[in-house]
C-alpha cells in the first residue's frame, strides 16, 4: 500500500448543458411579479451570489487540470444548475449531470464517489413558487446516473462515507415534496438511515473517518443517531458543500440557533429552520468545500486536495486550491 494517497474533493460544480443554458441566466426572476423584489433579487445575483451562473463549465476542466497527483475523487453534490428546480427529473438537468460526470469518470473510474446534493433531487427555488423534490429525480440519479445515495470507500485505516443530505434532513424539506409522494420519501429516508447506522456501527476502533454531506442541514439529524454520535471521536473531518463560500459558513455560525421564521415564504422558513439547528454542526468538525466558482462578491471558488496516510500515523492534510475566473 502506498505511503500516501491524494484525494480530490470538489463540490457545487453547477454544470449547465446546452439545454439548461437556453433557458436564460435567471429563470426564477420570471416568478416574481413585484418589480422592486425582482430588482433586488437580480442585484443580489449580479453582485453577490453569481453573475452568469450558467457560464461556469470551464471551471471543471480547470479543476481537473490542477488536480495534480490525485488518484481518487469525491464530488460532494450539486452537479447541475437545476434551472427547473425539480432535479434530474428534468431532462435538461439530467444532461447537465451526465456532462459533469463524464470527465471525472474518465479520469478516476471506480475511484470516483459522488454525494447527492439538493440540485440532483430538486427543491422549491428562492421565489417560493417553482420546483420541489421529485421521486422521479431520486430514481433517475440512482438508476440512470448509477449513483447510490449512500457510499463507502476504504483507504487503509481511513473510511470515507457519503450520505444524501436531502434524505437525512427530509423533515426540513417536507414541504418541498408532493403530498402524494411523501410516504415513499419517508420510506426511502428510513432505508437510508439504516444504511448509515450499519456503516457507523461497523467502524473498527482503529479506523479514522471522513464524512461527506452536501447540505449541513442534515448534520443535526445524524447527531441524534446513537450509532453516529458514538463514533464521532473517530471522525477527523466532515466535508460539506451547498454554502458556496466560507462567507456564508461564517454567517451560518453567527446565526446558529436563530428562531424559525414561519412567514416570508417556504424558502425562508426552510433556511431559518436549518440555521436554528446549526449549533449542532460543531461536533462534526466541518470543512466547507466551496463551489468551484465561489460567489460573485469574493470570487473565492476552488477545490481541495487531501493527502491521506493509509496507516493513519498522522492526520489527513487538507490543501485548498483556489480557482481563478
Amino acid at each position: 500500500m502506498p505511503r500516501t494517497a491524494t484525494l480530490l474533493v470538489l463540490s457545487d460544480v453547477h454544470y449547465a448543458s446546452a439545454a439548461e443554458q437556453a433557458r436564460g441566466q435567471y429563470l426564477e426572476l420570471e416568478d416574481i411579479s413585484h418589480p422592486l423584489l425582482r430588482l433586488l433579487l437580480q442585484s443580489y445575483h449580479r453582485f453577490v451570489w453569481m453573475h452568469r451562473p450558467l457560464s461556469q463549465n470551464y471551471l471543471l476542466e480547470s479543476c481537473l487540470g490542477q488536480a495534480g497527483p490525485a488518484t481518487m475523487a469525491v464530488l460532494n453534490g450539486d452537479l447541475a444548475c437545476d434551472t427547473s428546480s425539480v432535479g434530474v427529473s428534468d431532462d435538461a438537468t439530467l444532461s447537465s449531470a451526465r456532462e459533469c460526470l463524464a470527465p471525472l469518470q474518465e479520469r478516476f473510474g471506480p475511484n470516483l464517489r459522488v454525494t447527492w446534493g439538493d440540485h440532483e433531487l430538486g427543491k422549491i427555488n428562492l421565489s417560493g413558487v417553482r420546483g420541489g423534490m421529485r421521486l422521479d429525480s431520486f430514481h433517475r440519479v440512482r438508476n440512470e446516473l448509477k449513483l447510490p445515495p449512500f457510499w463507502r470507500m476504504e483507504m487503509g485505516r481511513y473510511v470515507l462515507l457519503g450520505v444524501a443530505s436531502s434524505l437525512v434532513a427530509l423533515p426540513v424539506f417536507n414541504a418541498d415534496t408532493l403530498p402524494e409522494e411523501r410516504d415513499e420519501w419517508e420510506e426511502l429516508r428510513r432505508q437510508h438511515l439504516e444504511e448509515i447506522r450499519a456503516a457507523f456501527k461497523a467502524l473498527k476502533s482503529a479506523q479514522r473517518l471522513l464524512l461527506f454531506c452536501h447540505d449541513p442541514s442534515a448534520l443535526p439529524f445524524l447527531l441524534r443517531e446513537p450509532a453516529v454520535s458514538a463514533r464521532l471521536p473517530q471522525l477527523e473531518q466532515t466535508f460539506i458543500g451547498h454554502l458556496h463560500s466560507n462567507l456564508y459558513l461564517w454567517q451560518s455560525r453567527i446565526l446558529a440557533g436563530m428562531p424559525v421564521i414561519p412567514f416570508l415564504g417556504h424558502p425562508v422558513r426552510r433556511m431559518s429552520a436549518a440555521l436554528n439547528e446549526a449549533r449542532h454542526w460543531k461536533p462534526f468538525r466541518i470543512r466547507l468545500c466551496p463551489a468551484l466558482a465561489g460567489i460573485e462578491l469574493l470570487k473565492d471558488g476552488g477545490f481541495y486536495r487531501v493527502e491521506l496516510d493509509p496507516e493513519a500515523r498522522r492526520p489527513a492534510r487538507f490543501q485548498f486550491q483556489p480557482l481563478p475566473r
